[in-house]
């Protein structure tokens, strides 16, 4: 199995599209849809029926999934690339613009 280059509660930043230049952390990571859910970006306006967990129903705000393109790990302030390496007979993630070791 292949490591993902964007995971859960990493910061990114979105690179493209409406949200352009904002940051946030990720949610959740949809790795067969390659789509990532990041908290406070994309935001949508959706018509909910009113339900047991919402008993009034109504117009909500919430977010929803940016495709894992458009958007970079954000390391030391500035927005870098993931690439993989092999440290102490383990693969880890490192920001190619620091060389530094993420996890």
């Amino acid at each position: 199995m292949s490591m993902a280059k964007i995971k859960k509660g990493d910061t990114v930043k979105v690179i493209a599209g409406k949200d352009k230049d904002k940051e946030g952390k990720v949610v959740s990571v949809d790795k067969k849809k390659n789509k990532v859910l990041v908290e406070g970006i994309n935001k949508i306006t959706k018509h909910e029926k009113p339900s047991a967990a919402n008993q009034n129903g109504g117009i909500v705000q919430k977010e929803a999934p940016i495709d894992v393109s458009n958007v970079m790990y954000v390391h030391k302030g500035k927005a870098t690339r993931i690439g993989f390496k092999i440290e102490k007979g383990k693969k880890v993630r490192f920001a190619k613009s620091t060389g530094d070791i993420i996890d």
